[in-house]
């Protein structure tokens, strides 16, 4: 078992300091984006430092704002002010392009975050890729349950992921969220990208992730679908499939140079 990298905090002009873990290594590095509400202490971000270490790549993860142990306030956060941290991550604390690996609402962020920075994202993997996935599900809700909404100012959704039982969601987080959305037009991606999606997710449908795949522009695209994987992709045999995807991405990134 090798050596667990250290929490360090980066300190930001005016921002909540940002909580992350980093292993130097080669390039291209891999970058962790966590999922809604959850922080880099999950069993896939552990397990991708112990891989990178193994092959001797860089590797970083981190805490969103108001998550895990960086500063801030969860219910102050937005994708926006997520976005914001991927990108802060990507120009201040890494160097070279990296493999951008976002799990659920962090696969919404890569997104955005190759968009921004296309010099900086060597590839792209997905991991139950949430993208849009709040505001396409609200705007799915019948009229009515919309309006009250509305006038409640939130939106409690049930999950299965915390003790409480539910989100809540602010409307002014969905009218942020709004500005983020991607799925609308073609996404001006032009690095490899691999979808990795659950067919039993019972939080984000999979055929999200093949929504994403029409919409990037990029010619090298895999949509992985498991037929019984669920919405975390923790089991054993997930994370060897996210591990295998990123080690031969690795190994195409490398030999193409």
């Amino acid at each position: 078992h090798l050596q667990s990298s250290t929490v360090q905090y980066a300190t930001r002009p005016d921002l909540p300091k940002l909580a992350y873990r980093k292993v130097k290594g080669k390039s291209p590095g891999v970058v962790f984006l966590p999922g809604f509400a959850s922080n880099m202490g999950g069993k896939k971000a552990e397990a991708l430092e112990e891989f990178c270490k193994s092959l001797g790549h860089s590797y970083l993860r981190f805490d969103y704002t108001g998550c895990g142990s960086s500063e801030g306030e969860m219910v102050d956060g937005t994708v926006g002010t997520w976005k914001r941290d991927v990108l802060y991550v990507l120009d201040e604390l890494v160097e070279g392009p990296q493999i951008l690996v976002g799990s659920s609402m962090g696969g919404w962020l890569m997104c955005l975050a190759a968009i921004a920075r296309p010099e900086k994202t060597a590839a792209m993997v997905g991991i139950s890729t949430a993208a849009d996935h709040f505001v396409t599900v609200f705007n799915t809700l019948p009229i009515e349950a919309r309006k009250e909404i509305e006038e409640k100012g939130q939106w409690v959704v049930p999950t299965k992921h915390n003790e409480e039982g539910s989100i809540t969601f602010t409307t002014e987080f969905l009218k942020e969220a709004e500005q983020h959305c991607v799925l609308q037009s073609p996404i001006p991606v032009t690095c490899p990208v691999r979808l990795i999606h659950g067919m039993k997710d019972q939080d984000v449908p999979w055929h999200i992730s093949m929504q994403l795949a029409e919409r990037v522009l990029s010619n090298d695209v895999d949509v992985i679908l498991r037929k019984h994987g669920q919405h975390r992709m923790a089991e054993k045999e997930d994370i060897k499939l996210i591990v295998y995807t990123i080690d031969d991405l690795i190994d195409k990134l490398t030999t193409l140079v």
